[in-house]
């Protein structure tokens, strides 16, 4: 069923009209007739919160216009599968270009110009969407920054919701002039890229988004180097307890990680000896065990074959039921003893 059609009959079966409902989902009137008149396809539930909004004003079950957004999204992305994707448009492009690390913009232009929507224009650009989406995303409840922003682009503060909204339903193949002016272009600083790593460095506009400078990495790294643990390094020192530890198991004891806290040299020592225990190894019992019970015939008295107890469960359960065996057949030898005598006893 089309959404928008049933957003209309619950709008005069509850007797409201479009401006009721662009007031609860906090947009312009015009954005709602226009979702209404399906000008605008209907946003990505994901990327919104419209559909709650107007939900309880409909008063529909949680979730059907989310759900009834989502099916005919999905049928309308069915039939432009096919269609090629266009290259950006010619104001994006330069945008986003402007805004690059000016030692580059000629190396990167020439690639963008050789590559009409080639595979690092797309990268590029949608890497500045993904980061400058999500701070839309976490602001779109905070009145002041919309307001701020709003400001910078001589919009209100309901117009400015709905650009975000817009916005945050945007992608690297439908990406307007208008969400560019609109957002990359108050929002992002710069950009640089390495071209060997395809790393990125995106740099924001510090009024509007306080902290650090924003990297995207597309390689493989191996974690940095951290400091030794002062217990490791104390433990390591004492060759009589720690002399015979492989380099895997040293290289095991350096990963270990603790939050606020250091482990004393003990602790290392234990540690070590935990990782040899082959009791705390399933794999390793069930695999000695069954080592030793081919070819093998079992101790006297033994309540099973070993070979029955190849799971590590069992294994287990059969050492524990033997130690008690022998644990009981001990006691009932030292009962038929007779009493040793004791020194000074007549």
């Amino acid at each position: 069923m089309d959404i928008s059609l049933v957003i209309k009959q619950r709008l005069e079966e509850l007797g409201l009209e479009q401006r009721d409902l662009a007031a609860a989902a906090e947009v312009t009137e015009s954005y709602i007739s226009q979702l209404l008149a399906r000008k605008k396809p209907p946003p990505e539930p994901s990327r919104t919160d419209i559909y709650d909004k107007m939900g309880k004003l409909l008063k529909l079950p949680a979730g059907k216009l989310s759900k009834l957004a989502d099916h005919q999204r999905k049928a309308v992305l069915k039939r432009t599968l096919e269609d090629p994707p266009t290259p950006l448009f010619k104001e994006v492009r330069e945008l986003i270009l402007r805004k690059s690390a000016p030692d580059k913009e000629k190396q990167i232009r020439m690639i963008f110009e050789e590559q009409p929507f080639g595979e690092l224009e797309r990268l590029v650009t949608q890497k500045l969407l993904d980061v400058v989406k999500r701070v839309a995303r976490d602001e779109l409840e905070s009145e002041t920054w919309l307001h701020s922003l709003g400001r910078l682009s001589g919009k209100s503060y309901e117009a400015m919701r709905v650009s975000i909204l817009e916005f945050l339903d945007t992608d690297v193949f439908n990406v307007s002039a208008e969400n560019c002016v609109s957002f990359l272009n108050p929002l992002v600083e710069s950009w640089d890229i390495d071209l060997a790593t395809f790393g990125m460095e995106i740099v924001l506009n510090r009024r509007l988004i306080p902290g650090e400078a924003k990297k995207v990495e597309f390689v493989e790294r191996e974690p940095a180097p951290t400091e030794e643990e002062p217990g490791l390094k104390e433990f390591l020192r004492h060759q009589s307890v720690s002399g015979d530890a492989t380099e895997k198991e040293i290289e095991f004891l350096k990963k270990l990680r603790f939050n606020e806290r250091h482990p004393t040299p003990l602790y290392y020592y234990r540690e070590l000896q935990n990782l040899r225990d082959p009791l705390h190894f399933r794999a390793l019992i069930a695999q000695t065990m069954r080592k030793k019970a081919l070819g093998q015939s079992q101790p006297e008295g033994s309540v099973a074959p070993m070979h029955k107890y190849l799971e590590a469960d069992g294994i287990e359960k059969q050492l524990q039921l033997n130690c008690r065996k022998r644990a009981i057949q001990r006691w009932a030898g030292r009962r038929g003893k007779p009493a040793k005598k004791q020194k000074g006893s007549r």
